[in-house]
């Protein structure tokens, strides 16, 4: 029994050790857990040239709750009555060889070591962003004065003032209240560290007239017109700051209710407060965290590329990733799937650009038009665990795995004749193909992100759809700002945790004294 710890804690020190270039992604947020010392996320390229590799990653974990179709062993309609698609397939297995990236992965510019938060956090929401929306601000609070008569109380908001604005409103993102009006009550949330830098008053009269992009335009009426402009800016940040890892993952962020606003809320509250209309969708780099694109679906109303008219989710899906993929063409990269994105021709379309794929099907959820049925099926044999069944057609192979249940997966960024292991502390090494291996290690790494990430969103649950966008895109833009932090100079002068560098952020805001990254 001692023996098989010693084993798996040398397969474990091995596994850190091959993957010394992803440090920075260990801890990611400056706050270690019991978990982080034990958990070697990694990232294994196409081309390893290694036989065995290790990873604490749950076989359990590969989302089962929207994957596992073990229980049923029905065969999609796409499929069921197709006989024909089994040609192409074969059981004969054949190398395949993904050529390098043709990338590198990290900051495109150096910053100084005497950079802020708010230098790392304005390389992308600059000054003329936060001017613009001084501007918008102040015609909107005109024209509404206009339409519906004076407001004495009003003065036009400065840039001064926005940043403030911004400010308190970052702050609810480390100290959690109910309201963001809680940090001048008298209450257990408030901040009195803050709160005299402006009234609440004037706080109030900012958010009723806050805007982006005040009036319609004839050129852009639907939709998110009115943050658009600013979504584009820090997209086009985003790509132009950072450069991902060859492994990247397509998923939706954790952006659930806080609970501590489900707990506060009256039923009358909770009823009158409407269901979400839009879902985001990012890809995200599996080394550092770091989120390189970012698309809102609207689920309501007409939106751009015909996206929002369609009514079949993979297909809806598809077009999402494609999206999110549409500036990756020609660097080799890979990219790992969900259920709802995984699909054949899908990613047939992305090999023809480079782009090589790995992704968890399921028959439920997925597109499955092209595979071959007898995959899609669960075996009548009982199936014992790390036990696999591959076929191939082309670069492409389907892989049929069973740990506690059958988990599929198609990809062609893995040779099929390679074997991964996982490890567990309870039973011990299970044997995988190493595409599951490399998919359980990527996505268990962006569950541990999102699991530290979601607790760091701006709290401030505004009705308006443009609004939950605009606040959700302002928190992604503070956490990519500190993983570009974490990777400079200015982290070794002053080693701030997610949370502090968060704190000084929003002192930057408000321009309280102190401020340097030395203090």
């Amino acid at each position: 029994m001692a023996e098989c710890g010693r084993k798996a804690q040398s397969l474990l020190q091995a596994a850190r050790s091959r993957y010394e270039s992803l440090q920075i992604s260990d801890d990611v947020f400056g706050e270690s857990g019991e978990d982080s010392s034990e958990n070697p996320f990694y990232s294994t390229s196409g081309d390893s040239n290694s036989d065995n590799y290790t990873s604490e990653s749950n076989g359990d974990e590969l989302r089962g709750s929207e994957t596992v179709d073990s229980q049923s062993g029905d065969v999609p309609d796409s499929v069921s009555n197709a006989p024909a698609e089994e040609e192409g397939w074969s059981d004969a297995l054949r190398e395949i060889t993904i050529p390098p990236y043709k990338d590198t992965c990290g900051p495109t510019q150096k910053m100084p070591a005497t950079a802020t938060a708010l230098d790392f956090f304005q390389l992308f929401v600059p000054d003329n962003a936060i001017h613009n929306m001084v501007t918008q601000t102040n015609m909107y609070a005109k024209k509404y004065q206009e339409r519906f008569g004076s407001d004495e109380s009003w003065q036009s908001v400065t840039t001064a003032e926005m940043k403030a604005f911004l400010g308190f409103m970052t702050s609810t993102s480390v100290q959690r209240c109910e309201s963001v009006l809680s940090i001048w009550s008298s209450g257990f949330f408030s901040n009195k560290s803050i709160a005299p830098q402006m009234s609440q008053a004037r706080f109030e009269r900012i958010l009723k007239y806050f805007h982006i992009v005040a009036f319609r335009s004839s050129h852009g009426s639907q939709g998110l017109y009115k943050i658009q402009p600013f979504l584009d800016s820090v997209q086009q940040a985003f790509s132009c700051t950072f450069r991902p890892s060859q492994t990247q993952v397509l998923h939706e962020p954790l952006i659930d209710e806080d609970p501590v606003f489900i707990t506060s809320c009256t039923e009358r509250e909770l009823r009158k407060r409407k269901k979400r209309k839009f879902s985001l969708w990012v890809r995200q780099c599996t080394a550092t965290g770091f989120i390189s694109q970012v698309y809102v679906y609207l689920k309501e109303g007409p939106g751009p590329d015909g996206v929002d008219a369609l009514k079949n989710k993979p297909q809806l899906h598809s077009l999402v990733a494609k999206q999110l993929c549409h500036n990756l063409s020609g660097r080799n990269a890979i990219i790992f799937t969900g259920p709802s994105i995984t699909s054949l021709s899908l990613f047939t379309e992305f090999q023809k650009q480079d782009i090589y794929c790995c992704g968890l099907l399921s028959t439920r959820k997925s597109d499955c038009t092209g595979l071959p049925p007898s995959m899609l099926s669960n075996p009548e044999t009982a199936q014992h665990r790390g036990q696999s069944h591959i076929k191939m057609r082309g670069t492409m192979s389907l892989i049929s795995w069973h740990n506690k249940a059958t988990f599929r997966f198609l990809t062609n960024a893995y040779p099929p004749s390679k074997q991964g292991v996982i490890i567990k502390r309870k039973s011990g090494e299970i044997a995988c193909p190493l595409a599951v291996e490399a998919f359980a290690a990527h996505l268990s790494y962006i569950c541990k992100y999102d699991d530290k990430y979601s607790k760091y969103f701006i709290f401030h649950k505004p009705n308006k759809t443009w609004q939950q966008v605009f606040w959700l895109t302002v928190s992604i833009a503070i956490n990519n700002a500190y993983i570009l932090y974490k990777m400079s100079d200015a982290y070794h002068v002053k080693r701030y945790s997610r949370a502090q560098f968060g704190e000084r952020l929003v002192r930057e805001l408000l321009d309280l004294e102190d401020c340097s990254p030395t203090q």
